[in-house]
């Protein structure tokens, strides 16, 4: 759909869109080996705030690289999602770099953020942090956390086991922090329904998956449009952890559960650290390559989402059509 003739839709203002500067309460989410500079410069460049793994330029040079691009191309803020567990040896040049180039937003996973939120509020910056219950999010807010993104069952990659329905008014209700909803996300209507449930806004990832800046396989992409929410399955042979990916012969040849041998090494606490960081590599390297090119071994992550997208659009026009649809539910509740 090309909606380049029509007038852009009018500003949501949230909490969100007022602590961020940005028209829309959208993050575009960051995501491994998709999210790149022409995807984040877009969607910040339409409204919301295009964000990306830190991870996702390597050597440390690409990274600088990226950031100075992204900031030569927008003016608008723009978010690095930095893993801030011990295993990424990396974490300390991902957010002085990021720091350096003056990045608005970090989004911080799989560890704790404390290092993190004191960096960046002594640039300006803020930090939200994912979160999949209300014990991790307390712990987030006490360490002076921006904001909290709640993962809920339905969201792609590490997606948490609860619904957004009770996740996002239960955090709303127990911590005093904006909520961003992440799961499922792909239309207006449910942008509405998140800020009905007292979120500040939506973060979306497997939408743009289906992107024209996305520099994918265009299999992957495909695979997105084609699939229904009923062809997402959770598998622990990513990272350990339950990862929500596309249901493919490989997948379903691979299993979704750890190898034995594996399971018993993950499950003992003297071999979790080194079975976690082998099972973490092989994941990854799944990922990589289905990404890049595609091969009968093909692991792709989505989330359930992508039952509700039909076709490869802009992310100009991504963001626009949520807003549009948004107005559009609105105006349909009695």
């Amino acid at each position: 759909m090309d909606n380049s003739s029509e007038t852009p839709p009018p500003s949501i203002a949230t909490p969100f869109t007022e602590l961020m500067n940005v028209k829309f309460p959208i993050i575009g989410a960051p995501m491994f080996l998709v999210s790149n500079v022409d995807m984040v410069v877009a969607i910040s460049e339409a409204g919301g705030l295009g964000t990306f793994p830190a991870l996702n330029y390597r050597p440390i040079k690409a990274y600088r690289d990226a950031l100075k691009e992204m900031k030569a191309k927008t003016k608008r803020p723009i978010g690095v999602n930095v893993i801030v567990n011990r295993s990424n040896t990396r974490q300390a040049d991902d957010l002085k770099y990021a720091l350096d180039s003056g990045v608005e937003l970090f989004i911080t996973s799989l560890g704790s953020p404390a290092g993190v939120i004191k960096a960046a509020h002594a640039n300006g910056a803020k930090v939200f942090c994912d979160v999949v219950n209300l014990e991790h999010a307390k712990k987030v807010a006490d360490l002076g956390a921006d904001g909290l993104i709640a993962v809920g069952a339905g969201a792609g990659g590490h997606a948490g086991p609860l619904s957004p329905l009770v996740l996002v008014p239960w955090l709303v209700c127990e911590v005093k922090l904006p909520v961003m909803l992440a799961g499922g996300v792909a239309h207006g209507s449910q942008l509405a329904a998140a800020l009905a449930l007292g979120a500040a806004g939506v973060h979306v990832g497997t939408r743009f998956i289906a992107s024209r800046e996305a520099k994918i396989d265009q299999a992957y992409k495909q695979a997105v449009i084609d699939s229904s929410p009923e062809d997402i399955v959770m598998t622990t042979r990513i990272s350990g952890t339950p990862a929500a990916v596309i249901k493919t012969p490989y997948i379903e040849k691979l299993g979704t559960e750890l190898p034995l041998a594996l399971k018993i090494l993950y499950d003992n606490p003297r071999t979790r650290k080194y079975a976690g960081m082998l099972i973490h590599y092989l994941g990854m390297k799944s990922l990589e390559d289905a990404a890049t090119k595609a091969s009968w071994k093909t692991v792709w992550s989505a989330g359930q989402s992508v039952g509700l997208i039909d076709s490869e659009e802009s992310c100009r026009d991504i963001i626009e059509n949520l807003a549009r649809e948004y107005r559009e539910a609105v105006s349909r509740l009695p």
